[in-house]
């Protein structure tokens, strides 16, 4: 009897330190986001998007270390993660039907104002509608790369700017990961060489 009484006297004590501990991980995160908005300052050109769409400070969990990106397809969302628990999200457009992929990659390279050579794909599809594309598209405002790239790996993935903001929030793209152009250069001064990119299906 003594025993059970035992177990009644703590179980709410125990109860009440887990309800703390949330309170306190809660409050923390909360916190650290504040912090992280308080040190960002408005992204001029993000208002043409969608409001959910502009670059946020967040509550995110994940077991991958700061620095790393993940790119949430089904939500169109690009998390770079900042510290444990925090991330900065910025809506992104992502492969149209049939152009879906997921896997993790790490950046092998990073370019401002990148060229654009179309695949061989690209370019038959293109010349079938009567709109023939050349080899090698120079950098520059009106190359579809925006004026930023992160190369993936050895693929022909990247996650870059675009010429098209209207397409971020949907699946638009060939696969590769678009970035309102103010978006992706925020994130290339951001991200490393050899950080690692995952992306969820």
């Amino acid at each position: 009897m003594n025993h059970r009484c035992r177990k009644w006297r703590f179980a709410p004590a125990r109860s009440a330190i887990f309800i703390l501990g949330v309170l306190l991980a809660a409050t923390v995160a909360l916190w650290q986001e504040s912090a992280i908005a308080a040190k960002l300052s408005p992204i001029k050109g993000e208002e043409v998007l969608s409001r959910n769409l502009w670059r946020t400070p967040v509550s995110y969990r994940t077991d991958y270390p700061p620095g790393s990106i993940i790119i949430d397809t089904s939500e169109r969302y690009l998390y770079f993660i900042t510290g444990p628990g925090t991330a900065l999200r910025y809506g992104v457009a992502v492969g149209r039907e049939g152009k879906e992929w997921e896997g993790s990659m790490k950046v092998t390279k990073k370019r401002e104002w990148p060229d654009w050579r179309p695949t061989p794909g690209m370019r038959m599809a293109a010349k079938a509608k009567g709109k023939p594309l050349p080899k090698v598209v120079p950098g520059g405002p009106n190359n579809p790369l925006g004026a930023r790239a992160i190369y993936l790996g050895r693929s022909q993935y990247r996650i870059h700017g675009t010429t098209a903001p209207q397409s971020i929030g949907k699946a638009a793209s060939s696969g590769c990961i678009r970035m309102l152009n103010e978006h992706v250069i925020d994130l290339y001064d951001r991200v490393e060489l050899r950080a690692r990119v995952v992306v969820l299906p």
